[in-house]
């Protein structure tokens, strides 16, 4: 099994710091019981820099079932199979445990190399493709590839056997390597049509984060995730409702949520403090006011109420969730994670996932908050927001804000009847909210107070409305 990817942008030997791999040296990699890779570069120059990995999988090995391999149902025949010499899952799997800072974007040397765009080459002697080479286009064609594609003969001895769904393909594209890695990480196996493991939730996550800034907007996005998942439709749904909520106008980073804070800005300053800054020290005064340990921050963004709550010695457990992959790695920079010190890793965690799924990380916390989360919700899916945070998560205190509707008539420069930001689903009056909230006391066993943020009109109220909620 045979990957090679060619580097032919001056100086074509970034590819070796990107990689990780000195050109000079064959190196070779161990992988979990089923085989070895092997790295090594059959041309190395300053106008082009192959390098090529050589996956070496123990037929024997897998037809026995060792590691696990029959407990995880993968059905090959005994001994004779095509698993070692064709691009599979396997390549996959290989990528991420010989290729894995190139594959997440990391160079120490030169670290703004992996963000280069680079012209790239891609040789796969054998490729399966259940569909053909129209399907192999469909994939790849739209990401920008330009391709060659030639089908093997099921025997050259009988070529009235006629082709067999084996290709021998070379890609061609500008992008970067890690752009470049992630899409085979995930189409191989999509055009081979199996996998060598069993699936499991944590697979989502994969693909969310090897998809995340391509796959979703790729026209072929359903197809390419029922493929990835084996057509298991619950998981696929699962994974494409979570893809839809991390579409770049939901981003909570994005350049509207800039025009919203400057929107708010205009009108609701208090001593100078920004109504956002207002928000976030009201949250933060409400969490430590109910004597929690233990918090979470659901729609965490890129953590900048994270960075108040870390401050503060009560808090033991700290837990940002967002949907974003994105933003998640934004909030772990603003927090400077990646140099944290063990006391610090040890309190808090950043884990990616959606409210609208029941999800056992969220269970025995002290507190939760969502700070201007729910109004990104499509009403449809709020009783699953609803279910998740007071019926399976069940924190002691629960801490919402959201838009007050009626405060928008202050904004000179909102339109009537638009929203503050173009990816709110809905925004509520204050009666809204509170009949909301009262409904959510009356079906979980919760008490509510309101409490209004920012400068208060005598008629409209004030611009953020908040619920804090207190199990019974």
């Amino acid at each position: 099994m045979i990957l090679s990817i060619t580097n032919t942008t001056i100086p074509a030997t970034d590819l070796s710091w990107l990689l990780h791999k000195h050109p000079d040296k064959i190196q070779t990699f161990k992988l979990s019981a089923y085989g070895q890779t092997r790295v090594f570069y059959p041309e190395v120059s300053e106008e082009r820099c192959t390098a090529t990995l050589v996956l070496e999988i123990d037929p024997v090995i897998l037809s026995r079932g060792h590691s696990g391999r029959q407990k995880e149902g993968f059905v090959l025949q005994p001994y004779v199979n095509d698993r070692p010499y064709v691009a599979s899952s396997f390549m996959s799997k290989a990528l991420t445990a010989t290729y894995s800072s190139a594959l997440n974007g990391h160079c120490k040397d030169k670290p703004k190399l992996p963000e280069k765009e680079l012209e790239l080459e891609v040789h796969l002697p054998v490729l399966p493709c259940s569909g053909g080479e129209n399907r192999l286009r469909a994939l790849f064609e739209p990401l920008g590839y330009s391709i060659e594609a030639t089908s093997v003969l099921l025997d050259e001895k009988f070529p009235e056997w006629g082709q067999s769904r084996y290709f021998d393909v070379r890609l061609k594209v500008k992008t970067t390597l890690k752009t470049l890695l992630r899409h085979l990480y995930i189409l191989i196996p999509v055009l081979d049509g199996d996998k060598h493991y069993w699936l499991n939730d944590h697979e989502i996550d994969k693909l969310l984060e090897k998809g995340e800034g391509w796959l979703e907007t790729h026209p072929n996005k359903k197809f390419i995730v029922n493929r990835y998942f084996k057509f298991m439709r619950g998981m696929a749904k699962r994974a494409l409702d979570l893809m839809e909520e991390t579409q770049p106008e939901n981003s909570k980073e994005s350049e509207k949520d800039l025009q919203e804070i400057e929107l708010e800005e205009n009108i609701t300053h208090i001593n100078k403090i920004p109504l956002n800054q207002q928000r976030l020290e009201a949250v933060l005064k409400e969490v430590l006011h109910s004597n929690a340990k233990s918090v979470l921050d659901l729609g965490c963004g890129s953590g900048k109420l994270l960075q108040l709550l870390l401050k503060e010695n009560q808090l033991e457990n700290i837990v940002g969730m967002d949907v974003s992959h994105r933003v998640l790695q934004m909030a772990s920079e603003r927090l400077y994670l990646k140099d944290a010190s063990p006391a610090k890793r040890n309190r808090i965690k950043l884990i990616q996932g959606s409210l609208i799924y029941k999800d056992n990380r969220l269970e025995n916390f002290d507190a939760a908050v969502l700070v201007e989360v729910i109004e990104h919700i499509e009403p449809s899916r709020l009783e699953a927001l609803e279910r998740v945070v007071f019926e399976f998560a069940k924190p002691n205190t629960v801490i919402i804000t959201t838009p007050n509707s009626e405060f928008n008539i202050l904004f000179k420069t909102l339109p009537e009847g638009k929203f503050r930001h173009s990816d709110h689903r809905f925004e509520w009056t204050r009666k809204e909210f509170q009949d909301w909230a009262t409904n959510i006391c009356n079906k979980y066993n919760y008490t509510v107070n309101f409490k209004g943020i920012g400068p208060e009109d005598e008629k409209y109220g004030t611009p953020t409305q908040m619920a804090i909620f207190n199990l019974k």
